[in-house]
């Protein structure tokens, strides 16, 4: 079973482009959610999404 949460994140990470503030909040809530129940393989991904979203 996949990690939804982890999935979520990648989602509205890659919808953010618009940086709009709400869609980076919303990001950013989503990175914070999934990173509690991720392994250790998804917390490295999450990481570099939340680098792609603060160069944004």
């Amino acid at each position: 079973m996949a990690n939804k949460m982890f999935q979520k994140a990648r989602e509205t990470v890659r919808e953010a482009s618009s940086a709009s503030p709400e869609s980076m909040d919303r990001a950013k809530n989503a990175l914070s959610s999934a990173y509690a129940n991720s392994t250790d393989a998804e917390k490295v991904q999450l990481r570099e999404l939340q680098q792609e979203l603060e160069s944004r």
